[in-house]
């Protein structure tokens, strides 16, 4: 399997060191659009693009997949609900896996969540805290909106995002973003109750983590039909 990565920031370089290690992959090239390179400028054959970019290099990535019926790794975050649209549409006709985080433990965490928040969510408060690097822009990740979301799906809950002056809490999911120094990435899920605290947390060490997730979706991308798929469905096949 030949990949092709959009973006060569330091996420890029660690998946291409990944990607040439990894047995049965080899790496088509590298693109920075920063620089004003095009990924239609890649030479040879490539059989998935995987994207840790920015959004916007959404319609780029898109016509050259559509073009090439080449299937697509979508880890970027930060889209607007117009771009996460245009994913949807551009499922429909290669696969796409899209997901805000391609962690295994971050996957298997949500997964979690959404089996024991029925059980704890009338006696149990629920707050949110998530740490990066002071480079990442969007605020809050990708991932603890994700997160939030695997506990409050049905819209339950208000989600509050921190908190200033007086007010009592209400039903709530409170949600905290914090940025500083290197940090790869933190996720805290707690659940608060009468004398007791359930705290579920994923820490990621490094961003090799995050490569070796989305080279898993590369591979399951490669067998799947046009659709748009997630980490849940690279691990558990749902």
């Amino acid at each position: 399997m030949n990949a092709a990565i959009l973006g060569a920031g330091a996420m890029g370089h660690v998946l291409a060191q990944t990607i040439e290690e990894h047995q049965g992959m080899s790496l088509s090239g590298i693109v920075e659009p920063r620089n004003g390179e095009r990924i239609h400028d890649i030479e040879g054959q490539v059989d998935v693009v995987i994207d840790f970019s920015n959004p916007d290099n959404l319609e780029m990535l898109m016509d050259y997949c559509i073009a090439r019926s080449c299937p697509a790794v979508i880890a970027t975050t930060g889209f607007s609900l117009e771009q996460q649209q245009m994913i949807t549409d551009m499922a429909q006709q290669v696969p796409v896996v899209f997901a805000a985080n391609f962690s295994l433990g971050i996957t298997v965490m949500k997964r979690v969540l959404q089996e024991i928040t029925p059980i704890l969510e009338d006696s149990f408060d629920i707050e949110v805290i998530e740490k990066h690097h002071n480079k990442k822009l969007d605020s809050p990740s990708g991932t603890a909106k994700m997160l939030v979301n695997a506990i409050n799906g049905q819209g339950k809950y208000e989600e509050v995002h921190g908190r200033e002056g007086n007010r009592k809490r209400g039903r709530e999911i409170g949600i905290h973003a914090i940025r500083g120094g290197t940090i790869a990435g933190e996720h805290d899920v707690i659940f608060a109750g009468d004398d007791e605290i359930l705290e579920i947390k994923h820490t990621a060490g490094s961003k090799k983590i995050f490569a070796a997730g989305a080279v898993k979706a590369a591979a399951f991308a490669q067998t799947a039909g046009p659709g748009l798929y997630n980490m849940e469905n690279v691990l558990f096949g749902d």
